[in-house]
């Protein structure tokens, strides 16, 4: 099987390389562009695409696909909110994911921003490299005996509940499932969960049922002086009212590794360059707010599960075996 990697970028290539030799089978390229309705065409002679979060995948995108004789769409993700799943099934296109690659990688991301953005780190670290060693405005509170709120329990949101409990604060949760082996994890209603948590975690799949989640609503329903971290997607919040929120005084903190914007943003190098949309440079003018490049994902552990569950899954594919749990459509 043939399968042209779109959006590659060095550290994942370095790691498809690492187990390609797992799979001797599978023949890989790698391409830096973004599958798009001008990209496809290169899609050419392959039986496989690969794509990563950011890459929108259209009906026009995807009938290109089939009209190049492209059988199986693979997602280096868990999640699949930016493929239309109802076109490839209609041009019978296979869709797989990679629903659990490292979830400790995501909640560890998760706390390091709940940390960072509580202790004022982003702050300090600038203040310092300038000299300065004033202590003014870096205030910070203690996590200790504080109530974690933690919207969606899957594997991510068990793993930054165990991270929670572990500092010593009391873990609630909100979930239609409401299930988990963790003893120690109350299960509240969301509203519950809103008024009483200190810090909350978000840590579910962006659906119809969880957009803009996070909205004037919820966001009046929170406690005073609440940190907020969001480490899943961008669409959970409802970017204008989080913004007028942050006006309001109602976070201590705020900090995200996704955005609304990111689809445009996520993952390239725009230094030198005046962005087209305000919404970002209004987060980053906030000093309670923290903004990261969708990097929860990113560690030596969690690239190489992703790409070995990827290629395990053309794998399967390819030898009419699918491995049912990552199969979307």
């Amino acid at each position: 099987m043939h399968i042209l990697i779109y959006g590659s970028k060095n550290y994942e290539i370095d790691s498809f390389q690492e187990v390609q030799n797992q799979y001797p089978n599978l023949t890989l390229e790698f391409l830096e562009a973004d599958l798009d309705e001008h990209t496809a065409y290169l899609a050419d002679g392959f039986e496989a695409v690969c794509i990563f979060v950011n890459c929108n995948l259209k009906e026009n995108i995807i009938s290109i696909l089939a009209k190049k004789q492209v059988k199986l769409i693979l997602l280096r993700c868990s999640g699949y909110n930016n493929v239309d799943i109802k076109a490839c099934k209609k041009y019978q296109i296979t869709v797989m994911r990679v629903p659990n690659y490292s979830p400790e990688a995501v909640a560890e991301m998760a706390m390091a921003l709940a940390l960072a953005v509580n202790r004022k780190i982003h702050k300090a670290y600038i203040k310092v490299r300038e000299n300065n060693f004033s202590l003014s405005s870096l205030t910070g509170i203690n996590f200790y005996n504080k109530v974690a709120g933690i919207i969606g329990m899957g594997k991510i949101g068990q793993a930054m509940a165990r991270i929670c409990h572990g500092f010593g604060m009391k873990v609630i949760a909100y979930d239609k499932n409401k299930s988990s082996d963790l003893d120690f994890v109350e299960f509240v209603s969301l509203q519950t969960l809103l008024k009483q948590a200190d810090l909350i975690s978000l840590h579910c799949p962006l659906t119809d049922a969880t957009y803009h989640m996070i909205n004037k609503d919820t966001i009046f329903q929170m406690k005073d002086g609440v940190i907020l971290v969001n480490t899943s997607r961008g669409g959970l919040i409802k970017t204008e009212d989080l913004i007028q929120g942050i006006r309001d005084k109602k976070f201590f903190g705020v900090a995200l590794d996704v955005y609304e914007e990111e689809g445009d943003y996520v993952f390239e190098n725009l230094e030198d360059d005046i962005l087209d949309h305000s919404t970002s440079a209004r987060l980053l003018s906030f000093p309670n707010v923290i903004v990261t490049s969708h990097q929860g994902f990113l560690t030596k552990e969690a690239l190489e599960a992703i790409c070995k569950i990827t290629l395990e899954n053309a794998n399967s594919f390819e030898n009419n075996n699918l491995i049912k749990e990552n199969v979307i459509n």
